[in-house]
């Protein structure tokens, strides 16, 4: 294991294969722009989160009246040559030079001549300063209305930050990625100094199983940077005359504890400070489904052991922070003579991602009973067939 990735838990990461450039020499002052790596995050075939398309770059100006409109000042970029697929979640990270967050927003359009607005929400995850250089990062998920993977120059999907003043240097590196409806999870971010090799990380975040952690570092002083080790693999690397950045990310298949760590090759001749933070995208839960099914039981007795129902993800994992209410009904009505009737209480709240039904019972004889659960915010459940019988 990399000694600079600290893995609290053990996650077992679904297996990838990546070519890695070799490591930066200690100082590296030119500008340099990776081309988009092309790879998924998980192996071929596997379920969870993969880079479905990303873009960045530094010495942008904020004050382009052709990229802002001649308006606000903004960091823009677009997902050129192809957009994402609706319904992916974009993490945007923004980098200035200056002491304060001077995004009032992040919004996104279209690239034709009437910079058409698409209207995804992106949230404020973490903001980071020394004093001199600043990052923000933002997340919007399930990104909508805007034309799925075009390649049309006149129809790229561009993530704007909106300035309340123009900065002398910036950028932004952006990431969009597929394969499961996401939530966004745990974050932190870090800020230090050092005049010698220098260890950077934002510290602890915990992955859920499937979950994917998004690590960036930059600093104001041009050096280079070791990486962290697997399970985290390149994202992006980018430098111009006033800034440098590294941005990586991992997959979890099981889940767990993780501390990016990057080495900054700071010594006395290139003292500088740096900025570290890290955001998780969590599967989010999608359906219900019965963990504990209804059994044959007597008639007006409690069905036992009580039925339960969790809130679960696309990989069928429980989602333990997913909080709401769940109804159960009758789905098929197997009485023999007349119509059964369930009775208990039929509306819960989830606890830890899963709602018990104490107290049910069903008054008439009868075979190939189902039960139902609906919740507004997730696709109902059936339950498998169970009869209430006299012996």
């Amino acid at each position: 294991m990399d000694k600079r990735i600290t893995l609290v838990s053990s996650p077992a990461l679904v297996a990838a294969t990546l070519l890695l450039a070799s490591c930066m020499s200690p100082v590296s002052p030119e500008r340099t722009t990776l081309g988009p790596p092309r790879f998924a995050l998980g192996a071929p075939g596997a379920p969870g989160l993969d880079l479905d398309q990303w873009n960045g770059s530094l010495s942008e100006n904020s004050s382009n009246p052709a990229s802002c409109d001649g308006t606000n000042p903004c960091l823009i970029k677009g997902f050129n040559p192809q957009n994402p697929h609706v319904g992916d979640a974009i993490i945007a990270t923004f980098f200035w030079v200056g002491s304060t967050n001077i995004i009032t927003s992040v919004t996104d359009h279209l690239t034709d001549i009437y910079r058409t607005p698409v209207g995804n929400q992106y949230t404020l995850v973490r903001y980071v300063t020394d004093g001199t250089v600043s990052m923000a990062t933002y997340v919007a998920t399930n990104v909508q209305n805007f034309p799925d993977a075009s390649t049309d120059g006149n129809a790229i999907l561009a993530v704007r930050a909106n300035l309340s003043q123009n900065v002398p240097d910036g950028g932004v590196v952006m990431a969009a990625y597929s394969g499961l409806p996401v939530t966004v999870g745990p974050s932190a971010a870090a800020q230090g100094s050092g005049n010698a090799l220098t260890v950077a990380a934002p510290g602890l975040v915990s992955a859920a199983a499937g979950g994917l952690v998004y690590g960036v570092t930059m600093s104001g002083t041009l050096v280079g940077a070791d990486e962290p080790g697997a399970p985290f693999l390149r994202l992006a690397q980018l430098s111009d005359a006033f800034l440098t950045m590294h941005a990586n990310h991992a997959l979890f298949s099981d889940g767990g504890t993780v501390n990016p760590h990057w080495t900054w090759y700071f010594d006395p001749t290139h003292p500088g400070n740096w900025l570290a933070a890290a955001v998780v995208l969590n599967p989010a839960a999608t359906h219900l489904g019965f963990t504990t099914q209804p059994t044959t039981t007597l008639p007006l007795m409690t069905i036992k052991p009580p039925v339960q129902v969790a809130a679960l993800d696309d990989l069928g994992h429980t989602i333990t922070t997913f909080s709401g209410s769940v109804t159960i009904a009758i789905g098929k009505n197997g009485g023999l003579l007349v119509p059964g009737t369930l009775s208990g209480t039929k509306t819960v709240s989830f606890v830890n991602g899963v709602a018990t039904f104490s107290d049910l019972s069903i008054d008439q004889v009868g075979n190939g009973y189902t039960l139902t659960v609906t919740s507004s915010a997730l696709r109902g459940a059936e339950s498998n067939p169970f009869n209430i019988s006299a012996l």
